[in-house]
């Protein structure tokens, strides 16, 4: 009578955390290829490939990790993908790039802002553009005056 072998197959308890990981190991594996020509050079001698090279293999074992937390933990389904978060996001960044030189920090941080918001249903107009104003203030005292980046800040500089 021959018998029969049972194999145990891997169930995956935590479809996010999985997904999460492979998209982890992906990113991770990435960088070692395009790293893979950079001299390494060593700890005391840096080469421009040193730091490439130990963040990519960094993000591998990240991804490793939560990928195998998601076959030993209970975790929630992936969720359905909503696309208006995901457009809004895109569009404001695009619109960064566009309005940045053109229209100066404080417009187009105000703008992107209160763009930004309409990612999510329900939006509060008053407390979107108070954000907005607030927000912009904080960026531009933190990136053009205290850290002195050479951003425009209106239109026309």
């Amino acid at each position: 009578m021959a018998r029969l072998r049972r194999t145990a197959a891997i169930q995956v308890k935590a479809p996010q955390d999985f997904g999460a990981g492979v998209v982890f190991i992906a990113i991770g594996l990435g960088g070692l290829i395009f790293a893979h020509d950079l001299e390494f050079g060593s700890s005391r001698n840096m080469g421009p490939g040193y730091f490439p090279t130990i963040l990519s293999v960094l993000i591998v074992i990240i991804g490793l990790v939560v990928a195998l937390k998601s076959v030993t933990i209970e975790g929630p389904e992936i969720e359905e993908i909503r696309l208006r978060p995901l457009l809004v996001l895109v569009v404001t960044m695009l619109l960064f790039g566009l309005l940045i030189k053109v229209a100066g920090l404080i417009v187009t941080g105000t703008l992107i802002t209160i763009l930004a918001a309409y990612a999510q249903p329900g939006v509060r107009v008053r407390e979107t553009i108070i954000f907005a104003l607030v927000l912009t203030a904080f960026i531009t005292v933190v990136f053009v005056y205290a850290l002195g980046q050479p951003l425009p800040i209106w239109w026309g500089d």
